[in-house]
């Protein structure tokens, strides 16, 4: 075999033959093999199995990789461990003292779901519905804290619809440790970059379901040497879908950022961003209204194309902060598509001044999130 044309999915499925589950049965015909795609050389797979039992397949998962990888014309294999199980009801949100049944900037998460290694806060940058710029939002808010002095990653978890390898002007393909099973992220800017579309093609359409779409995000949260770094911004899913509450309630998040334009259809669905994130208590560290309002670039007049004012109108009715007003701005278009952010490209814009006004309210919020989960007990001795 000399080109990847030849290469199928029944050619890889005949390949795991030589694999052996913990039962000794071979992983081609385990009912465990849920999913295999094959797209332009590059092969993805997901192994569904009992949570109790995930220790033991990681050697099976790490040996699919191999076998995959070893077949002629294939270019890249990745081999998602998903490992699902029923999830228990929600705690009920804690109650606010101001009654308005948010407790989202006023007390620590609880305990919850996987830390990573190397990363002291994670804060999700989410939206109730696609195309409301959430992905431009996390990348300048990204840039914005690391000029603060922070040290900032950024995990594109979009995975249907990747932005950050555009957004960033990073096309080549991360490297791996020594021994072959942790990814090194990807830098620009100051940042550490992640994201599927560095290792897949632009125009490669992910026909994954949920379950390869969680266990995907997960890998790339725990396989990859993210570090030292102060916050990971993470670029959610659009929507409010098993993929974005099974992250919720399985990573430790700090903290999430609702994106929402200031029109009535944006702003119910930025009510519903809340209320999942309300639902796993995880604190709000608020609300962004994008595209705000438009500024024309031959006359500087200002426009309310979507309305104006909606979003911290919405925030303020929930009981949560409001961060401030991106504009809609043809500068931040045409960099972002550059691979430029605003906040790179023309930092003393009033775009840019935009983002950084954001990004100090995330910080505050973040740090009263922080402190109040470092709070302990004092003993007094008289």
């Amino acid at each position: 075999m000399s080109n990847t044309a030849e290469l199928s999915e029944d050619l890889v499925r005949s390949t795991l033959a030589s694999v052996r589950t913990p039962e000794g049965v071979a992983l081609s015909v385990s009912p465990a093999l849920s999913g295999v795609v094959v797209t332009a050389g590059k092969v993805y797979l997901s192994i569904n199995v009992d949570p109790a039992q995930a220790r033991a397949w990681e050697g099976v998962r790490a040996a699919a990789e191999d076998a995959v990888k070893a077949v002629p014309g294939v270019v890249s294999a990745l081999v998602t461990l998903t490992a699902e199980r029923k999830m228990a009801p929600p705690a009920p949100a804690p109650q606010a003292a101001h009654g308005h049944g948010h407790g989202h900037s006023h007390g620590a998460p609880a305990p919850r779901g996987i830390s990573v290694p190397g990363v002291a806060s994670i804060i999700a940058v989410a939206s109730g519905k696609g195309g409301v710029g959430k992905s431009t939002t996390s990348i300048n808010l990204a840039l914005a804290l690391r000029d603060m002095g922070l040290k900032v990653g950024l995990l594109d978890a979009d995975i249907y619809g990747p932005s950050v390898p555009r957004l960033s002007g990073v096309a080549q393909k991360p490297e791996t440790t020594a021994d072959g099973r942790t990814m090194i992220p990807l830098e620009n800017f100051g940042l550490q970059l992640m994201s599927i579309g560095f290792l897949v093609e632009e125009d490669t359409p992910m026909i994954w379901r949920g379950p390869m779409v969680m266990s995907a995000i997960s890998q790339m949260l725990k396989e990859v040497k993210w570090g030292p770094l102060d916050v990971l911004v993470v670029d959610m899913p659009p929507g409010t879908g098993d993929a974005q509450l099974t992250m919720a309630q399985q990573v430790n998040l700090a903290g999430a950022v609702i994106v929402s334009t200031p029109q009535d259809l944006a702003l119910i669905d930025a009510r519903r961003g809340v209320a999942m994130f309300e639902k796993v208590n995880i604190p709000i560290l608020g609300v962004v209204e994008n595209m705000s309002h438009f500024i024309c670039p031959h006359c500087g007049g200002r426009s309310d194309i979507f309305g104006h004012g909606g979003a911290h109108a919405e925030a303020d009715k929930m009981g949560v902060p409001f961060l401030g007003e991106i504009p809609l701005h043809m500068r931040i278009r045409e960099m972002s598509d550059a691979g430029l952010p605003i906040v790179v490209s023309d930092p003393e814009s009033p775009q840019a001044a935009a983002y950084r006004h954001v990004a100090q309210g995330v910080k505050a919020a973040l740090d009263r999130v922080t402190s109040s989960s470092k709070q302990a007990p004092r003993i007094v001795i008289e």
